[in-house]
């Protein structure tokens, strides 16, 4: 663990999975952890409810299967402890296809309007941005000021869900909000541009404002990742081709 986890992102939660194998397969040798056995794991997490109360989806199931795949890789390939994966031979359970959601001209107002009138300050400004790039709630909320090229308009993120740098355009309304902030901000490269209230090295929250907003709204069935899915939309209906996308 020590070796792997500090090179993933998701390192707390593959370490929470990581001990629920080894609460599992702990006692057993390897060479008597056969594919039936972790497929009896595989069965047991998904008819055993979390601490919450709640069951498992098919697809937190099968990231535990992956976590520990790659366990299993990392034990052949570089520590030399096994010869196969048992793994690999374990069936995964059947995802159900994911949801898409994108927003009508109404309802794309009508969100934008209660944004406007949200006691966060960054909320509409961070929707804007949301709906004119594309950008993921957390590659927002993690911009800094010296991610922002206001010479070349455009925003570079640093860490992406890939792990690789992309740049996407600034322009519009996007741009203009974005100016605005600028003006009020200080010159430190290193701060967040929506910033907590209190600190402004530490990013703000806006999911309580985000879930007034869409209340106040009345758009039903709508989530903030759905605006990646309605910037995709709206690409598609101007004639952009699936690999600009």
């Amino acid at each position: 663990i020590s070796q792997v986890l500090p090179d993933k992102k998701d390192k707390v939660g593959q370490a929470i999975q990581l001990d629920w194998w080894k609460s599992q397969l702990g006692t057993h040798k390897l060479q008597d952890i056969s594919p039936l056995v972790i497929s009896e794991c595989r069965t047991k997490l998904k008819r055993v409810n979390t601490h919450y109360g709640t069951p498992r989806s098919s697809a937190t199931v099968n990231r535990y299967l992956a976590v520990l795949s790659h366990t299993y890789t990392m034990a052949r390939r570089e520590w030399g402890w096994v010869e196969t994966n048992p793994v690999l031979n374990v069936r995964r359970l059947k995802e159900p296809r994911g949801r898409v959601r994108f927003l009508d001209n109404q309802e794309r107002q009508r969100i934008l309007e209660a944004c406007k009138e949200s006691r966060s300050l960054f909320l509409y400004p961070i929707v804007v941005l949301a709906l004119s790039t594309g950008m993921r709630r957390g590659e927002i909320l993690g911009l800094k000021w010296r991610d922002v090229d206001f010479d070349t308009k455009r925003i570079v993120i640093q860490e992406t869900k890939n792990g690789e740098r992309r740049a996407v355009p600034l322009v519009g309304t996007a741009l203009q909000l974005i100016e605005k902030l600028k003006i009020n901000a200080r010159d430190s490269k290193d701060d967040y541009i929506f910033h907590s209230p209190e600190n402004r090295t530490k990013r703000c929250s806006i999911r309580t404002a985000w879930e007034f907003a869409i209340k106040r709204s009345e758009v039903e069935n709508f989530r903030f990742h759905d605006l990646r899915h309605s910037t995709a939309s709206y690409l598609a209906m101007n004639g952009a081709s699936l690999l600009e996308i």
